[in-house]
């Protein structure tokens, strides 16, 4: 396996010099207009393409920090944007070296889904724009899974939406990993806060496309009740909050839970609550798919949430005439089942 990890990340990385190399003297071709954020690696600018003159969003890349040169969630971020095409998903147009710096060269989209629930509060009383948005969110992760991409920081914050058609674009994948099974020992800390799912919270090394399912039932949540559903100040908080809602897992609930890292025997023992008392907005399919969502069970989410969940709301959707749109998505992966058999 390590063997497999590590021709991988050396394939990425000779596609990622051959893409920078492409474009090293490209950088006169666009102009910054005015910086829009500054995140860990660096600065995102407004810019323009002088050529097309087209609106574009520059994200620059600091690399004087690294003494190997460029970060390795720049590598990810650049390898994988490169393979995905999806109509959900943020396009990047180019990529741009410098001498101390590397310019990734995005679509411009000026409004991300956190802004628009900020300016426009009568959005939970819009149910066929709630389910537009939350189905362009299935597809670009359904998309990402299928690709067997992990994005691990879904967020209002990086989902992106264009104001002339609203659609809505899975961005910011530098957290994002590919795997080759679908269960995979990967870091900690991944996902913001709020919307990280249990297993990490509870120190787990082995997770998979469940996280992300995870994420996106918070999201779908805060856009029925227009605030965040768990919004912890702290890891220890967050599972707190978690439990609270949807009671304190056990071995019944959660067959191998107490085995996890930060499990303590000594959480408070709350019962599941209602989910429709938590978010009253919702229609039965909407109770539905959120509490499959959040589905404690490692071996239930990781066989169901894929296929029956995106399946769910998709057949609902296209009752509903929202959507006119083949959706397909792979099925369960022998390896999770056998582990789900060997486990109980």
């Amino acid at each position: 396996m390590l063997l497999i990890e590590l021709l991988f990340s050396f394939a990425h990385q000779i596609l990622v010099c051959t893409v920078i190399l492409s474009y090293r003297n490209l950088m006169d071709q666009y102009e910054k207009v005015k910086k829009i954020g500054e995140g860990t690696y660096g600065v995102v600018y407004k810019g323009r393409d002088l050529m097309t003159n087209e609106t574009i969003a520059l994200k620059k890349i600091r690399l004087e920090q690294e003494d190997e040169g460029v970060p390795s969630t720049t590598i990810r971020e650049i390898s994988l944007l490169k393979e995905m095409q999806h109509d959900n998903i943020v396009r990047l147009q180019n990529v741009v070296h410098g001498k101390k710096s590397l310019y990734l060269v995005f679509e411009y989209l000026d409004l991300d889904l956190k802004k628009h629930m900020e300016s426009c509060p009568e959005l939970a009383k819009n149910p066929r724009i709630v389910k537009m948005f939350l189905y362009q969110i299935l597809q670009g992760v359904a998309y990402c899974h299928s690709h067997r991409v992990l994005h691990r920081d879904l967020k209002p914050q990086n989902l992106l939406i264009d104001r002339r058609t609203n659609t809505l674009k899975l961005a910011d994948f530098g957290l994002a990993r590919a795997f080759g099974i679908l269960v995979r020992a990967f870091t900690h800390e991944v996902v913001t806060l709020w919307y990280r799912a249990p297993e990490i919270l509870l120190g787990s090394h082995h997770y998979s496309t469940a996280i992300d399912v995870w994420s996106v039932g918070c999201i779908f949540s805060e856009m029925m009740n227009q605030r965040p559903l768990f919004p912890g100040d702290s890891e220890i908080d967050q599972l707190l909050k978690i439990f609270r809602i949807l009671g304190t897992p056990t071995e019944e609930t959660w067959p191998g839970v107490t085995s996890l890292p930060d499990f303590k025997s000594t959480f408070p023992k709350w019962p599941l609550k209602d989910i429709k008392t938590v978010v009253p907005r919702l229609v039965p399919a909407g109770v539905d798919l959120l509490s499959v969502s959040f589905e404690f069970d490692l071996c239930l989410k990781q066989l169901v949430r894929n296929v029956m969940v995106l399946s769910r709301i998709v057949t609902t959707l296209r009752r509903e005439r929202l959507v006119n749109i083949t959706f397909n998505i792979r099925p369960s992966y022998p390896g999770v089942v056998q582990r789900c058999r060997t486990s109980n």
